[in-house]
């Protein structure tokens, strides 16, 4: 400890070491139930890309696991810390380093925090889409090491479509770029992308160059009411199979309706079994709203409000936005499950959560991504109840089972981390793990970044 301590304040300023205890065990985990933490030797805030490279060249010399962090708002452990770490956490490299309106790229450190970034190219009426729920906290370093998604993929897709280059810190210190600054660029293998969701395990990423699409007018959303979930996912189907593009699909089942109700007096019907949220950022999305309100109303909706400007559309996705607040009022604890199957399954896996629920006598609400089928399960539990914490487990792994089942992925957008280590294995299968195991040995020959992550 003493040597590692030496060696690391050698090539860092004494304000980026943190090594009381008290203060390091707040970095040992993010926010994932059932993730084990480690306790870290030291918490390490760097500044520049030099500070980065110089803690790894310490990590590699004294073969002491490095823990990459941002703003621990992740939900799979992927940022816990294991024991005698150091964490490293790229919060204080929270530059917005460029910004170019004609080659349309933002150029960014890190740190920087999601709503930040968004606010900023808005103001050159520019715009960056990924928007995870945690927007407001979360880092695109964070968002770039589990490919994050958010309430407007349906349109505009997941953090990995909008990283054209990386630089990466390897885990020997040396310096690595990948991809480009053009628009288009084919050169080699796609470094870039298998950097993207690798949850910090092959490198620590530095510097980012983002793609930014030109400001969309202003989204107007319509909000329907079903008697079952079957008729929403249903109405799903029928809007994506006509080929509209809405920029928000958004569902959510009667548990989760209720919560919000109890929680907010949203004024929701009891009868709703289920509430689709549609919105539109075309220039005209009125028209688009008229003609989605009339699929919703033949798959059987018994009420659809159509917003008519900007405040009643941010009205009616408050109950959408409330979701997991809300769920979180029901029990002491959640575990938020990430399970994105086909849109055409999509009813069978609202079904499907419901029965498990009923089996575990367990409260278990869904809101959806329902326009690209990413669903999130929150199972609620009392953490001070043995027997309802192991109900809750293991109702939690039959709903990725489920997943699977279906045609499904694990996770949409919330990474692997510790939390399904076991169910990657199972849907990659041995070849894709073999090869998945023989890529991170490439990259960490030592196994010191983000050890017992992943696999």
């Amino acid at each position: 400890m003493d040597d590692l301590l030496a060696q690391l304040r050698a090539g860092l300023p004494a304000e980026a070491l943190i090594t009381d205890p008290d203060v390091t065990a707040s970095y040992a985990n993010d926010m994932a139930s059932f993730c084990e933490a480690g306790t870290p030797s030291v918490v390490v805030l760097p500044r520049t890309v030099e500070h980065v490279q110089h803690v790894m060249r310490t990590a590699t010399a004294l073969r002491v696991p490095v823990v990459p962090q941002g703003a621990r708002t992740g939900l799979s452990g992927a940022a816990n810390a294991s024991d005698g770490c150091i964490v490293l956490s790229l919060t204080k490299m929270d530059r917005i380093l460029e910004i170019n309106p004609v080659d349309r790229i933002a150029v960014v450190e890190p740190g920087v925090i999601n709503a930040t970034l968004s606010r900023a190219v808005g103001e050159q009426g520019l715009y960056y889409p990924p928007d995870p729920s945690s927007w407001e906290m979360c880092t695109i370093g964070g968002n770039i090491g589990t490919a994050s998604g958010g309430l407007c993929c349906v349109k505009y897709g997941v953090t990995a479509e909008y990283v054209l280059g990386l630089d990466v810190v390897l885990a020997d210190g040396r310096l690595l770029t990948t991809g480009r600054r053009t628009a288009k660029g084919v050169a080699g293998y796609d470094l870039t992308r298998l950097f993207v969701g690798s949850e910090g395990s092959l490198g620590i990423v530095v510097k980012a160059v983002l793609a930014l699409r030109p400001q969309p007018p202003q989204q107007l959303v319509l909000a329907a009411e079903f008697a079952s979930a079957a008729a929403a996912c249903d109405a799903v189907c029928r809007i994506m199979e006509r080929g509209h593009t809405p920029s928000l699909l958004e569902l959510m089942d009667r548990t989760t309706i209720r919560a919000v109700n109890a929680m907010a007096n949203m004024g929701l019907p009891d009868t709703t079994e289920a509430l689709l949220l549609a919105a539109f950022d075309t220039p005209d999305p009125a028209a688009d709203l008229a003609v989605v309100g009339e699929l919703c109303t033949a798959a059987g909706a018994t009420d659809v409000v159509p917003a008519e400007d900007a405040a009643e559309s941010e009205l009616l996705l408050q109950a959408r936005r409330l979701s997991l607040t809300a769920l979180e009022t029901v029990k002491s604890a959640t575990m938020i499950d990430d399970v994105c199957v086909p849109r055409s399954r999509l009813a069978e896996m609202l079904d499907g959560t419901s029965a498990i629920a009923e089996k575990y006598g367990l409260t278990i609400g869904v809101c959806a991504h329902a326009g690209d089928g990413n669903t999130h399960p929150v199972v609620c539990f009392d953490q001070a109840d043995p027997d309802e914490s192991r109900r809750a487990r293991e109702s939690f792994d039959e709903i990725m089972a489920l997943g699977l089942e279906l045609g499904g992925t694990i996770t949409g957008e919330h990474g692997v981390g510790t939390l399904k280590k076991e169910w990657l294995s199972r849907e990659l299968g041995p070849v894709g793990l073999e090869l998945q195991r023989g890529i991170k040995r490439t990259f960490d020959p030592l196994g010191l970044l983000n050890p017992g992550k992943l696999f």
